[in-house]
């Protein structure tokens, strides 16, 4: 018996399609609104304010329609444990790539802006989540 099974999880609420389309412009509005105060102020000082307010819009709507469409497909039935749990480590580490592809060719940022800037994606994701997570236990948005 492994670990997780003794976690008495509730499956994910499989919501028709049509509601998770009809959240998805409210929860990516709600996300880019708490995450780009944080990469504004997290990101290297290297980025301009322009790709600081763009990194907040671009890089979630690259993962954001994933982790509201696809992944509760791909997870149907399944444990909200490993949904939260593939959704949560997937968007942070795919930003964080779309960063670095974006600004890898420039050459302005040092191993310490690098840092700074993918660490301030994580922090901006987690505090992301943690907003929906209470979103969530307060029923506020009635479809998680």
């Amino acid at each position: 018996m492994l670990l997780f099974d003794l976690i008495n999880d509730p499956p994910v609420q499989n919501l028709p399609m049509a509601d998770l389309w009809r959240f998805l412009p409210i929860g990516y509005f709600f996300t880019i609104l708490i995450e780009t105060p944080i990469l504004v102020f997290g990101l290297s000082p290297k980025v301009t304010l322009r790709q600081k307010l763009l990194c907040g819009i671009w890089l979630t709507a690259c993962t954001y329609p994933i982790v509201v469409l696809v992944l509760p497909a791909v997870f149907f039935d399944s444990s909200r444990f490993w949904y939260l749990t593939v959704a949560e480590i997937f968007a942070p580490v795919a930003e964080c790539a779309l960063f670095w592809l974006a600004f890898r060719g420039k050459g302005e940022l040092a191993s310490a802006d690098w840092i700074r800037s993918l660490a301030a994606i994580v922090i901006a994701n987690l505090a992301s989540f943690g907003f929906g997570e209470i979103m969530n236990n307060k029923g506020w948005f009635g479809l998680f």
